[in-house]
């Protein structure tokens, strides 16, 4: 189980938040002009890890969705926001965007989140509403969707 959460890490918010964004500003020779992006990135990645790390203790499972949490995880970040690694993967993004100053960057984490958006409201909330009934129903009611 930890080596599906390690590799699903990787995979998805991995490539997501890290791949191809450093894989771009490589390919562009872009260079760092402001070091405060650190500070969104940075908290992201510390998010992103506490999620990925509550979904494998808590909830049993990984983030990917061949591997899904086995209970509903309400606890940690989820106790703020019902995504917060959409939330965190986002920090990350707006983080390299500001710390290399790349308006392409935040398009395309403009793009990601209008794409994460449509995810939860279309696939992930009716999925887990069928999968988790009235606690869902009663957490959906208590917690924002995003912040």
């Amino acid at each position: 189980m930890l080596l599906r959460a390690l590799l699903a890490f990787l995979l998805l918010p991995g490539m997501v938040a890290f791949a191809l964004p450093v894989t771009w500003l490589a390919s562009q020779g872009a260079s760092m002009l402001q070091p405060w992006g650190l500070v969104p990135l940075g908290i992201g990645a510390t998010g992103l890890l506490a999620c990925v790390i509550e979904f494998y203790r808590r909830g049993h499972g990984t983030l990917a969705p061949w591997s899904p949490p086995e209970t509903l995880v309400v606890t940690g970040l989820y106790r703020v926001s019902r995504n917060p690694m959409y939330v965190c993967v986002l920090l990350i993004l707006i983080g390299w965007a500001w710390a290399f100053e790349s308006a392409p960057l935040l398009a395309y984490a403009g793009c990601v989140a209008l794409g994460f958006h449509l995810r939860v409201v279309i696939g992930e909330e009716p999925w887990l509403a069928r999968r988790h009934g009235q606690g869902w129903t009663n957490y959906a009611g208590r917690v924002r969707r995003w912040l």
